[in-house]
């Protein structure tokens, strides 16, 4: 007997339960891809909206900015050996807070800059709490003063004032503020590509604002300009700074869906790649499908033997 037909005379053919439940699962599955689809576009779509919102809010820097720029040394590796003070008044070295595993935030800033410096700092700040990753655990923070004329002591109350916005106490072993001298800052401006100069008449330094993200051994991997610091911008840039070291198996498929774009400096989708993980998901719903529905089948047949047999 063909067990599709079963035709107990009790009227048309309909479809077994099983072959309905594949049915359903079918729909459920095209849905779910088409929302993928959906999802992935929207995505898109909202942050080609964004991103001009961020860059012309990090654009607004003072005018003195029009004299100095920043050289990009991507995957250049910065001098760790430089020596320099921090703020308990400790001898250090750079390489100090680089343990081979975690990346490194760097700014360069001085604690008597009047006003871009505390703007960059601020905008970090807020970046920094809006993320799920505390300072001092999945990365570590270095500030360093281009102003070698200033004290620990000026360090340290700044660094006070930047832990209590931040809200988070056990950061205070992971972000460190530092002075050094002028050869040591000159070294490390010159290998990060920072220009800045000094300005007789006000008194004042001169100079960009960026974040540098490194990694773990000290290459620089990530400019991030302005102040501010989008949260998602500044976790995928640790993430790929620190090469799967750190991050969750979530955020390494995100980078690969998404590419840095340093134009808009932010991560804009990559569409083959979305279409490249929207077909393996696919591919494993379908699976999932077909592999259920046939186990029923399978169930089904011996069912139907075992009640022949009898």
């Amino acid at each position: 007997m063909n067990v599709r037909s079963l035709d107990t005379g009790a009227g048309p053919f309909r479809p077994l339960s099983s072959e309905r439940s594949a049915a359903r699962a079918f729909r459920g599955a095209r849905v779910a891809v088409c929302g993928f689809a959906v999802l992935a576009f929207a995505l898109g779509a909202l942050g080609s909206v964004a991103r001009p919102v961020l860059a012309q809010i990090a654009g607004d820097v003072p005018e003195e900015l029009d004299t100095v720029g920043i050289t990009e040394h991507v995957d250049e590796k910065i001098p760790l050996d430089l020596e320099f003070v921090d703020e308990d008044g400790r001898e250090i070295k750079l390489g100090d807070y680089f343990d081979g595993e975690r990346p490194v935030l760097l700014t360069l800033n001085y604690y008597g800059c009047p006003m871009l410096c505390g703007l960059q700092l601020n905008g970090m700040v807020a970046g920094l709490s809006d993320m799920d990753w505390t300072i001092g655990d999945e990365f570590e923070v270095v500030t360093v003063s281009i102003n070698p004329l200033e004290t620990p002591s000026l360090a340290k109350a700044k660094k006070q004032n930047y832990l209590r916005e931040y809200g988070r106490p056990e950061a205070a072993n992971g972000w460190h503020f530092l002075t050094g001298k002028r050869l040591q800052i000159d070294a490390l401006a010159e290998a990060t590509g920072f220009g800045y100069e000094f300005v007789p008449e006000t008194g004042e330094y001169s100079h960009a604002a960026a974040a540098f993200v490194l990694t773990p051994d000290g290459r620089l991997s990530r400019y991030l300009y302005g102040v501010v610091y989008e949260p998602k911008t500044v976790k995928y840039s640790l993430v790929e700074a620190a090469d799967g070291r750190i991050g969750s198996p979530l955020d390494q498929i995100i980078l690969f869906c998404f590419h840095y774009d340093a134009e808009a400096g932010a991560y804009t989708p990559v569409v083959m790649n979305i279409m490249r993980v929207g077909a393996l998901l696919t591919a494993v719903v379908l699976g999932a499908v077909v592999g259920t529905f046939w186990l029923r089948e399978h169930r089904a047949k011996g069912v139907d033997t075992a009640g022949g047999e009898l």
